[in-house]
C-alpha cells in the first residue's frame, strides 16, 4: 500500500522515540510534600499514605537528607500542631510547627527550595480553614489571619508561600503583607483552582485536618465546573500569584490544560492524596507496575501542560527520570 505519512516510522526504536518525544520532564519541576509535627523524637508512618511520615522538628534533618539525594530540590511543608483553637493561632504563632521547621530546613538544606502551605483547617479546632462566624466561614476575617500566618513563615525564611485556603481574596492580602514588611521577592503559589474533591480522604489524617462538622463546598470548587476554574486563576493571577496551582491532578487534566492556555505563569498541578494511596494499595496486590503507573500519570499531567508537579512520588520520580522511565 502506498502511504506518504506512516507515524509509526518515527516509534522504531527508544532512541528515536526519546529524540522526538513532545513532553519532557525533569527533576527540577518536582515538589515533594512534607508533613512536620509538634514533639520530640518521633517519625510516625501515616496509615492511609504507606511509605509518607510525620516528622518531628528534630528529625526532620533525616527526610531531607533523602530528598536532596534524590535530586529533587523543592518542598512543601504541612504543620500538625499540638495545640488547635478556634482561630488556629498555631498558624501564625512565631514558634509555630511550620516556623520552627522552615527555620530547620534552611539551616541544614540551604538549597532546597521551602514552600510553605499556608491554609488553617490543621490548626483550628474545627477542622475548617477559617474563622467561623456561626456554622459558616467569614471570609474577610479569614483574610487577615492568613496575611499574618505567609508573612510569619516569610520572616522564618521560606522561599515561597502557598495559599490552599480558597478564601476570596487571599492572595492580594498576602502579598499586600509580604510587600509591606519587606518580602516583596517572595512568590507566591496559589491554589487557584481546588476543588471540593473526595481526593483528600488520606490527607485529612495525615494532617489532623479533617472538618467537625460539614465540609468544605462553601469555599473549595464544585468539581462540576469548569469556567469557574478559569475565573479563579485568572483572579489570583491578578492579585499577584507568580504561580496558579490545579488540584487534584489526574482527574482535572482538563483544567490544567484550559489554565495553561489562560496564563502566562507557571501552573502547578498537584497529585494528591487519594491519587497516591490508590496507587499504593494496587501496587500492594499486585494489580499494577506502580513505577509505570506513577510514570504514566507524571507525564500526563506535564503533557497537560503543567510546568511543576507536586507528589508524594516525587523522590522516586527524580530517580525514575535519571533512569530514563520517564522524560
Amino acid at each position: 500500500m502506498e502511504m506518504l505519512q506512516r507515524p509509526r516510522r518515527l516509534r522504531g526504536s527508544e532512541t528515536l522515540r526519546r529524540m522526538v518525544r513532545e513532553t519532557r520532564v525533569s527533576p527540577a519541576s518536582l515538589v515533594y510534600p512534607m508533613f512536620t509535627m509538634d514533639g520530640e523524637n518521633r517519625v510516625e508512618e501515616i496509615d492511609a499514605m504507606p511509605g509518607q511520615f510525620r516528622y518531628t522538628v528534630d528529625r526532620l534533618g533525616e527526610a531531607l537528607d533523602r530528598i536532596a539525594e534524590t535530586g529533587v530540590r523543592s518542598v512543601m511543608l504541612f504543620g500538625i500542631p499540638a495545640h488547635k483553637d478556634e482561630i488556629g493561632s498555631q498558624a501564625y504563632a512565631p514558634e509555630g510547627i511550620v516556623q520552627r521547621a522552615v527555620r530547620r530546613a534552611k539551616e541544614l538544606h540551604p538549597e532546597l527550595l521551602v514552600i510553605t502551605d499556608v491554609c488553617m483547617c490543621e490548626y483550628t479546632s474545627h477542622g475548617h480553614c477559617g474563622v467561623l462566624c456561626g456554622c459558616d466561614v467569614d471570609n474577610d476575617r479569614t483574610l487577615e489571619l492568613l496575611a499574618k500566618t505567609a508573612l510569619s513563615h516569610a520572616e522564618a525564611g521560606a522561599d515561597m508561600v502557598a495559599p490552599s485556603d480558597m478564601m476570596d481574596g487571599r492572595v492580594r492580602a498576602i502579598r499586600s503583607a509580604l510587600d509591606q514588611h519587606g518580602y516583596d521577592r517572595t512568590p507566591i503559589m496559589s491554589y487557584a483552582v481546588k476543588f471540593a474533591s473526595s481526593f483528600y480522604g488520606p490527607f485529612r489524617e495525615a494532617a489532623g485536618s479533617a472538618p467537625s462538622f460539614g465540609d468544605r463546598k462553601s469555599y473549595q470548587m464544585d468539581f462540576h465546573n469548569r469556567r469557574e476554574a478559569l475565573k479563579e486563576a485568572l483572579m489570583d493571577v491578578e492579585e499577584g500569584a507568580d504561580i496558579v496551582m490545579v488540584k487534584p491532578a489526574m482527574s482535572y487534566l482538563d483544567l490544567v490544560r484550559e489554565v495553561r492556555q489562560a496564563v502566562c505563569l507557571p501552573v502547578a498541578a498537584y497529585s494528591v492524596s487519594g491519587e497516591y494511596a490508590m496507587v499504593k494499595a494496587a501496587a500492594a496486590n499486585g494489580w499494577i507496575d506502580e513505577a509505570k503507573i506513577v510514570c504514566e500519570m507524571a507525564a500526563c499531567a506535564y503533557r497537560a501542560g503543567a510546568d511543576i508537579y507536586l507528589s508524594y512520588y516525587a523522590p522516586e520520580l527524580a530517580q525514575w527520570m535519571r533512569e530514563g522511565r520517564i522524560g
